[in-house]
Parts: C-alpha cells; sequence; structure tokens
C-alpha cells in the first residue's frame, strides 16, 4: 500500500528481528522489487493518475494462446480445458470479441473431452475431474452462441456430480481421487450454470465445509489444515449458492482475511506469512464481496456499498505497476514469467477492486476499466445465467415434446 498511502516506504517494510528466516529473507527480496517500482512513480502525480492497463498487449497474447501453444505448455496437457477458461475469461474482462467461428471450435474441443460418463477430462482419454469439469463449463458459459452450449450432456453430467458426492457431504475430485472444498465449489457452480443443480444433490456439503473453517476464520482444504486463499474463496462462494452461509463464523473470516492484504506491497497474500502473488488479487480479493454481501444481508447497515472493505486503490496499484509483463500477460510478482493463469486472476482481481455495488474506482487511465466479473462464478457479470437458462428451456422442450 505504499504507493496510494504516500508514506515513507521503509515504515511500511517488513521489521525484521535477530532471526532471520529463508521466508523472511524472501520477503524482503519481493519487498526491494516492489520499492524500486513504487519509487520511481512516488510524487509523480500524473504517471500514478495515468499508467495504462495496456490492454493490447495482453489481448495479442491471449488470442495467440488460443491458436498454438509452445512446448514449454507440455506440462499443462492435463489441464486443457483450464487453458480455455483462463484465455476466454480474461478476454472477456477486457472486453475483447472473440469470433464465432473460433468458439465453436473451442467448444467442439470441449465436446472431444467430454466423457461418456459425464463431466469432463483434462485431455482425451483421461479420467472425467471435477476441476476440469468446472473449466469445461466456465469456458462454455464464457463463449456467446448458444449452438456452444448444445455439446453440454447434462443428464450425464449430474450423474457425474453425483457419483462425486459423498455421504458427510464432500466431493471426490475424480474417482477413487482426493477429496477437499474446491470439489464443493467445482459441482456447485457447474450445477448452477448447467441448471441441473437441486438442493438434494449437495446433501451435508454446507455442514462439511463449515468444517474446514480454521481457528484462524479462514479455510482449509479439508477439515484440520491451514488456512489457505484459494480455499477460503471457494468454500465461501459455495455456501452462498447453498445457502449455508449462516453455518460459518463471518467476523472471524473478515478479520483474517482483512490481514491478507500486505501492507508494502498492496497485493494479497495467499497464507499468512507467505509472499504477496498477483492470483491472490482474486482468491483473496473475491472473498470481500461475497462477504460484504452477506454482512448487508446479516442487516450490517454500516457498510458502505461504494467501496469493499480493503484498499481496492492498493490492489490496482500492485497489478498495474508490478504484475504486467511488457510484452503482454500478466505475472506473480516482479522478476516472474507471465502465464494465462495469473493472466486470467490477475485481470479478474483487477475487476474486482474496480467494481464495488454501487460505483466504480479505475486507478490509472480510465481505460483500464474491466468488465464486471460475478463475485461466486467468476465470468462475466452479464453471462452468469444465459446459458442455464438456454439448458432448462432446452430441457423443458424435450420433456414437453416426449
Amino acid at each position: 500500500m505504499a504507493l496510494s498511502l504516500g508514506k515513507d516506504m521503509a515504515s511500511l517494510r517488513l521489521q525484521l528481528d535477530d532471526c532471520v528466516t529463508i521466508t523472511s529473507e524472501e520477503q524482503s527480496a519481493v519487498e526491494e522489487s516492489v520499492e524500486h517500482i513504487y519509487s520511481a512513480c512516488q510524487g509523480r502525480t500524473r504517471l500514478k493518475e495515468t499508467f495504462p492497463l495496456h490492454k493490447v498487449r495482453h489481448i495479442s497474447y491471449l488470442r495467440k494462446g488460443l491458436l498454438k501453444l509452445s512446448e514449454a505448455f507440455e506440462c499443462l496437457d492435463a489441464s486443457r480445458p483450464w487453458l480455455c477458461y483462463w484465455i476466454l475469461h480474461s478476454l472477456n474482462l477486457l472486453g475483447d470479441q472473440i469470433p464465432q467461428e473460433q468458439q465453436i471450435r473451442i467448444s467442439q474441443f470441449l465436446q472431444s473431452v467430454q466423457a461418456d460418463t459425464g463431466g469432463f477430462c483434462g485431455n482425451v482419454g483421461h479420467l472425467p475431474h471435477l476441476a476440469t469439469t468446472y473449466a469445461a463449463v466456465s469456458a462454455l458459459a464464457s463463449l456467446d452462441y448458444e449452438q456452444c452450449y448444445d455439446i453440454l450432456d447434462t443428464e450425464k453430467l449430474e450423474q457425474f456430480l453425483r457419483n462425486m458426492h459423498n455421504d458427510d457431504g464432500s466431493f471426490t475430485m475424480h474417482k477413487d481421487g482426493e477429496l477437499d472444498v474446491r470439489g464443493a465449489y467445482c459441482a456447485a457452480v457447474v450445477a448452477h450454470l448447467s441448471g441441473v443443480y437441486t438442493q438434494e444433490m449437495f446433501a451435508n456439503t454446507g455442514e462439511w465445509i463449515a468444517k474446514c473453517q480454521t481457528f484462524e476464520g479462514g479455510f482449509g482444504s479439508r477439515p484440520g489444515t491451514e488456512a489457505h486463499g484459494g480455499y477460503t474463496f471457494c468454500s465461501l462462494a459455495a455456501l452462498i449458492l447453498l445457502n449455508k452461509t449462516h453455518l460459518i463464523n463471518k467476523e472471524q473470516l473478515l478479520d483474517w482475511a482483512v490481514h491478507r492484504q500486505m501492507k508494502f506491497e498492496g497485493g494479497f497474500q495467499g497464507r499468512t506469512n507467505k509472499m504477496v502473488d498477483g492470483c491472490y488479487s482474486f482468491w483473496q480479493g473475491g472473498v470481500f464481496p461475497l462477504l460484504h454481501h452477506i454482512l448487508r444481508s446479516d442487516n450490517k447497515t454500516e457498510l458502505d456499498e461504494n467501496e469493499w472493505l480493503f484498499s481496492q486503490v492498493a490492489l490496482q496499484d500492485y497489478i498495474l505497476f508490478c504484475c504486467q509483463y511488457p510484452s503482454g500477460g500478466l505475472v506473480d510478482k516482479p522478476g516472474k514469467s507471465r502465464d494465462y493463469y495469473h493472466t486470467c486472476y490477475c485481470l479478474s482481481g483487477l475487476s474486482v477492486a474496480q467494481h464495488s455495488f454501487q460505483d466504480i474506482y479505475v486507478r490509472g487511465d480510465q481505460n483500464n476499466l474491466l468488465e464486471p466479473t460475478h463475485p461466486v462464478f467468476n465470468i462475466l457479470l452479464s453471462k452468469a445465467d444465459k446459458m442455464a437458462k438456454y439448458l432448462k428451456d432446452k430441457a423443458k422442450v424435450k420433456e414437453t415434446s416426449n
């Protein structure tokens, strides 16, 4: 927050004691790289007011990824639906129009990794997995043309979700696989976006998620594990979809969440005593609109509807000044390589920081404004209900004709 607050930067840096650790040394190194960037901007009011989000460069980087990836991406061969989602959502946030022909090709690829037993695989011939099913369904929902939605086999998808559900309410990520709170979130989002959601499909799930809340206030992957930003977002978003937020300690969660924003860098860390990371701009930043909605519904009328309960200015500064790769794409922190994952979640976090319930605040150039993202699904707000409505209407027509 050093840049936005205009304070002496040294006073906001980590104060080291005699017990130096690997973590404290890494934190100091990150702060030095960020300070170098912020120092160049401090006092230069016009630079801070007009600094651009390099949309054209980011769009060029993302479009290339839709067409062809280098051999360096071989390690993500089992994550192809994720690449589709990360790139499509990023382009949507940037306001780029994807040609209809390309959208149809993307839906055809996703159809090729749809399992005969329901759900989606990471690649052709793999096992269906809840994470890649979430990515595939979110990618489909990010497209504009209804014929793309027709590839979704909702009957088998519903059965796949039921098969992954356990009696205690948890969800297994794939057959005989691990279980954690990601499964509950992925299943809930998929069920809502595809129009197959029923309360019975998620018996005991809210209660199981509530057990994942830790003494710190955040949520771990399973009961008894450390609080983590990604798992916290998944937990809270899933509880909202299941209408089960009354089961958790919201005030304790808020206390944990506000302390994850780094006081020097302005971005978020994922866990206590960890480094800042651009992806947590969404995984942690995205928690605040959800909490705001819940607390407002609980008649916490003192909440300001024009801003979230974190420094939106500081987060925008971190993303704009520290996370933009010069030739396009966004990164974890200064000095890191760009990738589609961090591009997606840095942009998603930037969108959250720009849009509140009743106000828009854009740091830097006014052309930096992104499209608003849905705080639960993380697809464009304007696309959140379109696919589910189409698929429900299609099912009604089919039922009537039978």
